[in-house]
C-alpha cells in the first residue's frame, strides 16, 4: 500500500513533467496563477456591471418616488383647502387624453381638485434665483396638454431623468388631485 502510492505520486509526477512540455515547474505555476488571475478579474468586473446596474434601478425608484412625493405637495398646494374630509385624498398619473375630472370619478376619491404638472432640475441650488423646478395647474375639467410625453403610464423607467428644468424641451408630468367627496 505504501509502495502504491510512491508509485502513484511518480506517475502524477511523469504526467505533470509531461504536460507540462519541458517547462519548469515554476512557469507553470505562473501561468496557472495568471488564468485564475484573469478569471478573478473578470469574475470582479461583472460583479462591478451587476452593482452598476441594480444602483441604477435603485436611482430611478428613488426619483420616481420623489416625483410622486411632489406631486402630493404640489397637490397639496393647489386645493382650497389644502386637501379636507375624514379621508385621505390621491394622487393619480394624469393620462394625456382625459380629464382629471373624468379620471377621478372612476375611483372613490371622485373630486377632482386640480390638474398639475411638474417637473424640477437635479443637484442642489447654488444661488438663490435658480429656477429649480416648474408647474401648472391645467384645471380639472379639460385634457389640457395632450402631449403623451407627460404621461408618467407611458413613459419608459428612465422617463423621470427627462424632467431637468435646465433643458429646452424637458418633459412635465401630470397628475390629478382627487378627494373622497
Amino acid at each position: 500500500s505504501e509502495m502504491y502510492k510512491m508509485l502513484t505520486l511518480m506517475v502524477m509526477l511523469v504526467m505533470l513533467i509531461n504536460s507540462v512540455g519541458g517547462c519548469s515547474i515554476e512557469e507553470e505555476i505562473m501561468r496557472i496563477s495568471i488564468r485564475e488571475a484573469e478569471r478573478s478579474e473578470l469574475k470582479a468586473k461583472q460583479e462591478v456591471e451587476s452593482l452598476r446596474a441594480e444602483m441604477m434601478e435603485m436611482k430611478k425608484e428613488v426619483a420616481w418616488y420623489s416625483l410622486h412625493v411632489a406631486a402630493a405637495a404640489a397637490c397639496r398646494g393647489s386645493t382650497e383647502t389644502g386637501g379636507s374630509g375624514p379621508h385621505g385624498n390621491a394622487v393619480l398619473p394624469k393620462q394625456n387624453t382625459k380629464s382629471c375630472d373624468d379620471q377621478c370619478v372612476e375611483t372613490t376619491y371622485s373630486t377632482c381638485d386640480a390638474d398639475v404638472a411638474i417637473q424640477g432640475s437635479f443637484g442642489k441650488a447654488t444661488i438663490y434665483t435658480e429656477n429649480v423646478g416648474q408647474f401648472y395647474n391645467y384645471g380639472c375639467s379639460t385634457s389640457g396638454n395632450q402631449n403623451p410625453r407627460f404621461d408618467e403610464v407611458q413613459a419608459d423607467q428612465d422617463g423621470v431623468f427627462n424632467l431637468d428644468v435646465q433643458e429646452t424641451y424637458s418633459v412635465y408630468y401630470r397628475f390629478c388631485c382627487c378627494r373622497y367627496p
